[in-house]
């Protein structure tokens, strides 16, 4: 007879496989993997995902084994999916959306016009609050509510391209780290080839090499905290 093969994945693993990945915050944790962590600690209840709904929960109580309760209206009410739309005519393409975004969908650059692309909206609102001149409102697009407003395909997609999103972010700030290192190694070693001809160039050579190394400190003490 052959053995039953245990689930190799986490508990916080099947969590977050139940869960809408909107990436939306409303659970009070910074996306879906976060409030997936915090509800196999322990640290949260099954009932803080407004875009999953009552079915959420019940998705929830079925991976964690606890109990189905109401969904908490501190989090939010389970409404219809919404996209958002930006007002083209009044964005200023200050890109504060399009960072804000935790999928990727919305496309533009700085300075130029900004717009969403529906399909890969997740409706999660991120883009509204930081708009400095109120030009993204929220459409309904669905009359269903939760998992009836949002399939399985969506919630893949969704956590593929917020995947996909935080290694390009890493990857970019890796680049962008690697890029001010060294450009300060260069300035450093322009300052040492310096042959100061008097004691006040002298000293002008060591208040420039000092606030390079300061600044190479920083930026070490900085990378150390980030791989923390």
């Amino acid at each position: 007879m052959r053995q039953a093969v245990s689930n190799p994945k986490s508990l916080a693993d099947r969590i977050e496989d139940v869960l809408p990945q909107t990436q939306c915050t409303k659970c009070g944790f910074d996306g879906c993997r976060p409030y997936a962590e915090a509800i196999a600690a322990g640290a949260a209840n099954i009932n803080q995902c407004p875009p999953g709904g009552a079915e959420g929960i019940q998705r929830l109580s079925s991976v964690t084994g606890h109990k189905v309760i109401p969904l908490n209206p501190v989090n939010g009410l389970e409404r219809p999916r919404a996209v958002a739309y930006i007002d083209e005519s009044l964005c200023i393409g200050c890109t504060l959306c399009i960072q804000a975004c935790p999928v990727d969908a919305i496309v533009g650059a700085a300075k130029l016009m900004h717009t969403v692309v529906p399909s890969l909206c997740t409706g999660c609102d991120l883009c509204v609050a930081p708009c400095p001149v109120d030009c993204i409102v929220m459409y309904p697009v669905t009359e269903t509510t939760g998992w009836d407003a949002w399939t399985q395909a969506d919630a893949d997609a969704a956590r593929e391209r917020h995947d996909f999103r935080i290694m390009r972010l890493k990857r970019e700030k890796q680049e962008n780290d690697a890029r001010l290192a060294a450009k300060a190694e260069a300035k450093m070693a322009a300052v040492q080839a310096l042959d100061p001809a008097d004691e006040a160039a002298a000293a002008e050579k060591e208040r420039k090499r000092a606030i390079i190394a300061a600044a190479m400190e920083r930026a070490r003490l900085k990378k150390e905290q980030d791989a923390q």
